[in-house]
């Protein structure tokens, strides 16, 4: 706790805004040479130093280069800063009190130096630590240096002390009031600075929602009661398909940039589980397959070039977005240059590995150059928010390594992703740990792989094969749909684009369309990307979807999930005799979740619109589980969950699951020890719904 306080006062006594930058050179650097002119020559004062002055003055000046120091030398800019001042301020000025016999000039310039250093030092601990070392510094120099100089003070001193302490005491007054008004100034900006984020951010995935329902609308045959609506084109479902798929991916993207842009301005890092091995090339893509393009041109003026795949530890939602910011500010500059394009280049290193995003457009100038990391910093994009560029360094510093820009007005401007190049033996443990953590949910299970290609079928069985699975294999999907009819398999992994029967056919024909209902887990890949036939699959009952090339982590993952819903759904009770409470102040989500428990096979589904009703029907009403949204009118969530599980109700021990728009983690933490049992963000995802309530249950 000690050691938290400490590092929060020095974060807080070392508050380095521009201002403080720019006023400590402009006022420190000339002022230390004028005054040495001044009190030698103008006061004729006993004692002055040319090269104490010269070190201040340059201490001083030397604070404007923050920003043009490298990341590593950055991060030591605060000590350097604290030095600074301490020598500056409190050593010279108490030195020179010392040096001249308490001269009344002196001791004015004490007062106003004690001043100062409040302005520039706002936490009172390190102020007083700073002002301790340089006080004392300055007595060590001065017996040093005096010679048996004896100090002969004429003022009253006891006096002098109260207006030195009364000088502390205004001053922090002063600059605590000062800092609040400044700090509710910055308050504003920020909020202001995020609602304006949120909307220009979610304008690009809103849009291609809008444009696929529109695509739906004109792709669906005309209706209206009594009107025989003939048999649509398979053409035309491709295409419903295809729209529904895209706007799906468009909603998950646009919850994703609202959590992007609360996390950059909450400033909160990911938990390290959520990091994982990740290849360059295959996210890299993955996230150029997603991007919302507003024209096929757009798409085509994208080149990549992969000299060197390599691996990196890291967030792979994180990654996407980083691109996603590059690509979206390349192609916004590059509407005035329509020769323009955007070359990405993945490249492995000795000492960093890379992903260099290059773009042909106006390029930077160099007076913008060094801030356009700089949180709400923008500069040249009209409706530009200053958070993108700012999430993708604080991604990168996560990631353990940085980006760096390089460019030339007028020509180009290019990125420069740099990753820390993984130790072989890294990757190596971190496979055979993947193996380790996996094969006793795999041991003795058996697998149907199915791919016409032997190469690529002969890449995934040495995959698969640490993980004791019994793997055999088809090459295409008549020959898999005959084994499977006649032998048992716990999983089917297999090729989107199979002969005979395509992995629709064949998954349709397991599911009962064929006359049998084998009810398989079936987990398929494809070279196209796994949104886009998202929709037409999950219809058809296939477990995952996973875009090519494979690797290992997502596929072993996908797999165990497909073995977990397998499970859960054999595993499951008849769910119609249960009850749920469903409390929502939105008639919408209480609509859409109710769909989701008719879906899964809840029997009765109570409904209330806010805490106190919801607690009243608690304290009357037998039931097996309650969705508790937080924030209500009336009485939170939050509130209904401590006074249940404080209370004598029938319904005291009840499972609950809170769901909230919030994913700040103090909140779901609160929900927790309020009494929750779990915790979902809306929008619900159906699928982790279905999870939650069936553990609940």
């Amino acid at each position: 706790m000690i050691r938290s306080y400490l590092r929060k006062a020095f974060e807080e006594g070392t508050m380095i805004s521009d201002f403080n930058l720019r006023s400590a050179a402009l006022l420190g650097a000339p002022a230390h040479i004028i005054f040495y002119f001044l009190f030698k020559y103008g006061f004729h004062l006993p004692y002055e130093n040319f090269y104490l002055r010269l070190a201040a003055t340059l201490l001083s000046f030397f604070v404007l280069f923050r920003k043009k120091l490298p990341e590593q030398l950055r991060k030591l800019f605060p000590y350097y800063w604290h030095f600074s001042i301490i020598f500056v301020l409190p050593f010279i000025f108490t030195f020179n009190l010392l040096m001249n016999n308490f001269h009344e000039l002196w001791l004015y310039w004490e007062i106003f130096m004690l001043f100062i250093l409040i302005t520039y030092i706002p936490n009172w601990l390190i102020f007083l630590v700073d002002l301790f070392i340089g006080v004392a510094a300055a007595i060590v120099m001065f017996l040093f240096l005096s010679r048996g100089l004896v100090l002969d003070p004429k003022f009253d001193i006891q006096l002098y002390s109260i207006v030195i302490f009364f000088t502390v005491v205004a001053g922090y007054i002063f600059s605590y009031s000062n800092k609040k008004g400044q700090l509710a100034q910055e308050k504003n900006a920020a909020l202001h600075a995020l609602a304006v984020g949120i909307a220009h951010e979610m304008r690009n995935p809103l849009g291609q929602v809008r444009y696929n329902l529109e695509a739906i609308q004109d792709a669906l045959p005309l209706y209206y009661p009594g009107n025989n609506v003939h048999q649509i084109d398979e053409n035309v479902l491709e295409k419903i398909y295809a729209g529904i798929a895209q706007g799906q991916m468009a909603l998950h993207r646009g919850v994703q940039v609202i959590d992007m842009i609360l996390e950059e301005v909450k400033n909160e890092a990911p938990y390290s589980s959520a990091f994982t091995y990740l290849s360059a090339a295959v996210v890299t893509r993955q996230a150029l397959d997603e991007y919302a393009y507003e024209s096929d041109e757009e798409r085509c003026k994208i080149r990549v070039s992969i000299e060197d795949d390599f691996m990196f530890k890291g967030v792979e939602s994180m990654y996407v977005f980083v691109i996603f910011n590059l690509v979206m500010n390349a192609l916004y500059f590059l509407r005035l240059y329509p020769k323009g394009g955007i070359y990405i280049t993945i490249r492995r290193g000795e000492r960093m590995n890379s992903v260099l995003v290059r773009d042909t457009g106006p390029g930077i100038g160099k007076e913008n150059l060094a801030r356009i990391f700089d949180t709400f910093f923008t500069s040249g994009k009209k409706g530009g928010t200053g958070l993108g560029l700012a999430y993708c360094k604080r991604v990168m510093n996560l990631f353990g390594g940085d980006i760096t820009c390089d460019s030339v007005q007028g020509e180009y401007t290019e990125f420069n992703l740099r990753f820390p190049v993984l130790d072989d033996d890294e990757l190596t443990n971190y496979e055979e740990q993947l193996y380790r953590d996996n094969r006793e949910a795999f041991n003795g299970k058996r697998l149907l792989l199915a791919d016409n290609d032997l190469n690529h079928r002969a890449k995934l069985n040495g995959m698969l094969k640490p993980l004791g699975l019994e793997i055999d294999m088809a090459e295409d999907g008549e020959k898999a749909f005959q084994m499977i009819s006649s032998g048992h398999y716990d999983l089917l992994l297999c090729e989107m684009a199979l002969p005979v029967y395509d992995g629709y056919r064949l998954t349709a024909l397991l599911n009962g369309s064929g006359g049998t209902t084998l009810r398989l887990p079936i987990v398929t890949y494809s070279n196209e990307p796994a949104y886009l036939y998202c929709g037409r699959a999950g219809k058809t009952g296939i477990s995952v979807l996973l875009s090519k090339p494979l690797m290992l982590q997502p596929l072993v993952s996908a797999l165990s999930a497909a073995l977990r819903m397998k499970t859960e759904m054999s595993d499951r009770k008849d769910l119609s005799h249960k009850n749920v409470l469903l409390v929502d102040d939105s008639s919408v989500n209480r609509i859409a979740v109710k769909a989701m428990l008719r879906h899964i096979g809840i029997g009765s589904v109570v409904e209330a619109a806010n805490g106190v009703d919801a607690l009243d029907i608690l304290e009357k009403t037998p039931l097996d589980l309650l969705l508790l949204d937080i924030q209500m009118p009336v009485l939170d969530g939050l509130e209904v969950a401590k006074q249940l599980r404080k209370g004598s109700s029938i319904n005291r021990s009840i499972p609950i699951i809170a769901m909230s728009g919030e994913s700040d983690r103090t909140v779901i933490q609160e929900a927790i020890m309020s009494g929750m049992d779990a915790y979902i963000v809306k929008p619900v995802d159906r699928l982790i719904m279905q999870q939650k309530i069936l553990q609940a249950l």
